[in-house]
C-alpha cells in the first residue's frame, strides 16, 4: 500500500504544481518545420480527445514572451508499475526481484531565452525526490545550461550540466522513444558537466555534428587529477527525406572517450526495467580509460518505422585483459491510426506522436535487445531481451503503456529466464 500510496502523492503533486505553472517542456514539443529551428505551436486537435487535458490556449496565456526574455514552465510525470515472473536459475543469479510501482519521473523545467537581438538560451531541471522512502533531498538537479547561439542558429555552444552528445537512446528524450526504458546504460551516462558544440548542416538541416568535453569533479567535490574527463562526438544524416518528412532514413554515428574516474571502471545495466537490479555487471575494474563507438539508424515510412542501434567499447584494463563490451538494439513500430513520429532535423531524432483524432494514436512495438559484459577475465553476464508492446498515445501530453518481455541472462555458469510485465503512465507538459 505505501507503495500505490506515493504514486498517488506523485499525480496529486503534479496536478496541483501544473495548476500554478503551465508551459510546455522540451519532451512536447513538436518538431520545427524544416529550415526552422524552434518549433511552432500545433494547431488545435480537430474534435476533443477523449481524455481530458489541459488546453494550449491556456499555456500560451501565462507564459512570459517579453522582448528580452521568455520562459516556458515545464513538467514531466511518469508512473510505472512492473511486475516479475522468474525460474529458479534467474532468482539464483540477480535475486528475486520485487513487484511494485514507481514513480518513474516527476521533474520540473524551466527554460526560455535571455536577450533582444542576441539570445542566450537557458534550461534548468530538477527531479523531485519526496517520493523515496529517505530522500537525502527533496529536488535533485537534472539540468542546469546556457547556450550561445554562434554567427546565427545553426550553430550553438552549450555550458552546464547537460546530455553527452552520445547514444540515440540518450540523446533522445525517453519520453519519446517507442520502447519503455533504455537499455544500453552500460555505455552512456545521464548527465555530465562540460561543454558542447553542435552544428545543423545546409538549409534543409539534412545533417547535424556535436561535440563535446566534459568532468564533473568541481561539482562533485573530487580532485581533478582522480576525476575522469569524457569526451564525445556524434555526427547524424538523412540519407533521404520524402513525402514532407513521412518517409526518411536517418543515419548517425558517434564515438565516446570515458576517462576513469580514480583509476576504476565500470559497466552495468537491467533488462530494460528502471526497478530492477542489474542483470549485468562488470564489477571495478582498475583502468584509466576506454573508448566506444555508437551507431544507429531510423527508417521511417509513414506510420511504420525501425530503429538501431550498436554499441562497442573498448576497455584499457591489462588486469582483466582489456575486455571489450558490446550491446545492441532493434525497435519496430506501427501507429494503428497512422500518425507519424516527426523528426527533428535540429538534433536528429525523432519526437513523439502527436495523435490527431478523437480517439488518440495506438502504437505496437515490438522489440529484440542483447548486452555482453562477459569477456577476458570478466564474468558480467550477457542477456538477450524481447519486448511486445502497446502505446496509446491518449493526447499530446497523456500516454499510457502495456509491455511484456522476456529476458534470457547467462551469468555464473547459469541460464535464467524472467517475465517482466510493465504499465507506464505518461504525462508530459
Amino acid at each position: 500500500m505505501s507503495d500505490i500510496r506515493r504514486t498517488l502523492q506523485a499525480a496529486v503533486t503534479v496536478s496541483l504544481i501544473s495548476l500554478r505553472a503551465q508551459g510546455q517542456s522540451a519532451e512536447s514539443d513538436p518538431a520545427p518545420a524544416k529550415g526552422e529551428f524552434e518549433a511552432q505551436p500545433l494547431p488545435p486537435p480537430t474534435e476533443p480527445y477523449l481524455v481530458p487535458d489541459i488546453p494550449q490556449s491556456l499555456a500560451d496565456q501565462i507564459a512570459v514572451r517579453e522582448r528580452w526574455l521568455t520562459l516556458k514552465v515545464g513538467i514531466v510525470a511518469i508512473a510505472d508499475y512492473s511486475a516479475f515472473l522468474q525460474d529458479d536459475a534467474s532468482v539464483t543469479q540477480v535475486g528475486k526481484q520485487k513487484d511494485q510501482w514507481e514513480a518513474r519521473a516527476a521533474r520540473l523545467m524551466l527554460r526560455g531565452t535571455i536577450g533582444r537581438e542576441y539570445r542566450v538560451s537557458y534550461l534548468v531541471a530538477a527531479e523531485y525526490k519526496g517520493f523515496e522512502s529517505e530522500p537525502e533531498d527533496l529536488w535533485s538537479l537534472t539540468d542546469l545550461s546556457a547556450t550561445f547561439p554562434i554567427a546565427g542558429p545553426a550553430t550553438q555552444l552549450t555550458f552546464g550540466k547537460t546530455k553527452e552528445t552520445f547514444a540515440y537512446e540518450m540523446v533522445g528524450d525517453a519520453a519519446n522513444l517507442p520502447h519503455q526504458e533504455r537499455v544500453l546504460s552500460p555505455f552512456f551516462v545521464s548527465r555530465n558537466v562540460g561543454a558542447r558544440l553542435s552544428h545543423v548542416f545546409g538549409e534543409g538541416q539534412r545533417a547535424t555534428a556535436s561535440v563535446g568535453v566534459y568532468n564533473d569533479a568541481w561539482v562533485n567535490g573530487d580532485p581533478l587529477d582522480s576525476s575522469g574527463t569524457d569526451a564525445s562526438a556524434r555526427f547524424t544524416a538523412l540519407a533521404w527525406d520524402e513525402a514532407e518528412g513521412t518517409r526518411f532514413l536517418h543515419l548517425g554515428i558517434a564515438g565516446r572517450y570515458v576517462g576513469a574516474d580514480e583509476n576504476t571502471l565500470r559497466y552495468k545495466g537491467r533488462p530494460e526495467s528502471n526497478v530492477a537490479d542489474n542483470y549485468v555487471d562488470s564489477g571495478n575494474l582498475e583502468g584509466d580509460h576506454a573508448w566506444h563507438l555508437g551507431l544507429e539508424a531510423l527508417w521511417n515510412q509513414g506510420p511504420f518505422s525501425l530503429l538501431a542501434e550498436y554499441q562497442y567499447a573498448w576497455t584499457h584494463a591489462p588486469n582483466e585483459g582489456d575486455p571489450e563490451f558490446s550491446g545492441y538494439y532493434l525497435t519496430a513500430s506501427w501507429v494503428i491510426t497512422g500518425e507519424t513520429r516527426p523528426y527533428d532535423r535540429t538534433v536528429g531524432y525523432a519526437r513523439r506522436v502527436m495523435p490527431k483524432g478523437r480517439w488518440g494514436a495506438p502504437e505496437l512495438v515490438a522489440r529484440f535487445s542483447h548486452v555482453d559484459l562477459d569477456d577476458r577475465t570478466v564474468d558480467g553476464g550477457e542477456f538477450d531481451k524481447t519486448y511486445l508492446g502497446l502505446n496509446w498515445w491518449a493526447t499530446r501530453r497523456w500516454k499510457l503503456g502495456f509491455g511484456w518481455g522476456r529476458t534470457w541472462l547467462d551469468r555464473s555458469n547459469l541460464d535464467g529466464v524472467t517475465d517482466s510485465f510493465h504499465t507506464r503512465f505518461q504525462w508530459v507538459y
